[in-house]
């Protein structure tokens, strides 16, 4: 084999095992979530198909003539790339939630047989390439240095360009069709170049036909959970059975925000409900506010702002580009002087605020469930209390489940930067017999707990505020998160 052929196979072959393995995040994602747990089980089970093949196909090269093996083990991959789609969108209906099991068992599916496929094809190509005991170290450092080249230009190519102009299915099925053709081509070669066995055409072309018809008709039937593939998530909107105009935003089939089309004012989510009584209450009623939301979503809390306070400046940071056009086309979103919305990361976004300058900042910010770590951390909460004027409120809404070390992670640290910081929740919540929504409250000047005590206990849902020694006790010795050690999946996970 030529070295030229020879180099382009590997860096081929594991540049597409890095596709695999980028893309699969996105495609378990709307069933398992997108937390640092199975982030961690998309790298482990890559590099464990990426060691049991490499490991297979060194054995197979030990014991048969490599050359025919080749072009099958491209096609096969290409099979295995093509059937990922609709077995993962089954398999995920079944493995849905965030067992450690499910996770596992669907990152597998995901990823393991083509990446154990593709990562044989280095040593089979290394074997043919050792013509001369002399230069084994050559020719295995060369092949071996091509390889990472392949899975870094593949893993940058996906992040910043396939990703962000395709949809998954788009990227699978492409990836299908090239390792398809490249096989198919490679026979076709191999055939010319030698006549001792390799495989012919036709066999060839019937695998080809084979992963097309299979992976077009699997995909076709498959359950697909989104409407909308953004850079970030798999969103989805729905239509409201019992209110007409109302929409519900799943993002990764969860729900994340709830709007009204016709009705900017109405709040249907608890939290959502206590912003907007902590919002009526920063300042007088009706009264403009320069207001900084961390976090898009469904706009719920700009829109509402924009409806009750005239004149408002609602400046919105969102980190996905596809929430902010879904939100123009199906959730009422219209942005101007009033709602102003940045794409962008808000801890970058907010260190380039003036400093004084908002009278109310709302952290609504998640990937999936979970508040990012980065935007959780006392120098994020000195970021925004730089940005807040003297008396400004911050308020930040964080999930949680018992036993509630991250929600008493996160008050104390932004405790470590606000002079007075109360916490809003259902008191079942509190007492750790259930995971909810919490809100916390921060200013250098003394929160409005008296006031807005009776819109709070207006609502449907029972609500109890801590503050001063309740929340100190509330809170004991919890970890102040910092940029240096912040482990907020660690802190979420159920003991």
């Amino acid at each position: 084999m030529s070295n030229g052929l020879a180099a382009f196979l590997v860096f081929f072959s594991s540049g597409a095992v890095l596709v695999l393995e980028t893309v699969a995040l996105r495609l378990v994602g709307p069933y398992v979530g997108v937390t640092l747990q199975v982030t961690s089980s998309v790298i482990g089970i890559a590099l464990a198909a990426i060691a049991y093949g490499t490991w297979t196909g060194g054995w197979l090269a030990d014991r048969r003539d490599p050359r025919p093996m080749l072009a099958p083990a491209l096609v096969l991959a290409g099979i295995a790339t093509a059937i990922t789609l609709p077995v993962v969108r089954y398999a995920g209906e079944v493995l849905r939630g965030d067992a450690a099991s499910g996770i596992i068992l669907l990152v597998a599916a995901a990823v393991f047989v083509p990446a154990a496929l593709l990562s044989a094809i280095s040593p089979l190509v290394v074997k043919l390439q050792l013509a001369d005991l002399r230069r084994t170290g050559q020719v295995v450092g060369k092949l071996s240095s091509v390889g990472t080249l392949g899975g870094i230009t593949a893993t940058l190519a996906t992040g910043f360009v396939l990703v962000a102009t395709l949809p998954s299915s788009v990227i699978m099925v492409g990836l299908a069709v090239a390792l398809g053709l490249t096989g198919l081509a490679l026979g076709l070669h191999l055939r010319w170049q030698d006549r001792t066995g390799v495989p012919g055409p036709a066999r060839v072309k019937a695998a080809v036909a084979v992963l097309g018809l299979a992976g077009a008709s699997l995909a076709a039937v498959a359950p697909d959970p989104c409407d909308v593939e953004t850079a970030y998530h798999c969103a989805s909107v729905r239509v409201d059975a019992d209110r007409p105009t109302g929409r519900m935003l799943l993002l990764n089939s969860a729900q994340h925000s709830y709007v009204d089309l016709a009705d900017p004012t109405y709040l249907e989510f608890a939290y959502t409900q206590w912003i907007g009584a902590a919002a009526d209450v920063v300042a007088p009623a009706g009264q403009r506010l320069d207001a900084l939301h961390l976090g898009g979503g469904g706009f719920t809390m700009p829109r509402y702002l924009a409806a009750t306070r005239p004149d408002t400046d609602n400046l919105v940071f969102e980190i996905d580009g596809g929430l902010v056009d879904l939100g123009r086309a199906e959730l009422g979103l219209r942005t101007g002087p009033e709602l102003r919305a940045e794409v962008g990361d808000a801890r970058m976004l907010v260190a380039e605020e003036p400093a004084a300058s908002r009278d109310l900042v709302v952290g609504d910010a998640f990937g999936h469930l979970v508040v990012p770590w980065h935007l959780a951390t006392r120098e994020m909460a000195a970021e925004i209390h730089r940005v807040l004027r003297p008396g400004g409120v911050y308020v930040q809404n964080v999930i949680d489940y018992p036993p509630l070390r991250f929600v008493r992670a996160e008050v104390a640290t932004v405790a470590a930067e606000f002079r007075h910081v109360a916490l809003v929740a259902p008191p079942a919540a509190l007492a750790g017999e259930y995971g909810a929504n919490f809100l916390i409250m921060a200013s250098d000047a003394p929160l409005p707990l008296t006031a807005i005590a009776p819109r709070l206990g207006a609502l449907a849902e029972p609500t109890r505020v801590l503050s001063g020694a309740d929340l100190t006790a509330f809170v004991g010795d919890a970890l102040v998160l910092t940029d240096d050690y912040a482990p907020v999946d660690q802190l979420l996970a159920t003991a």
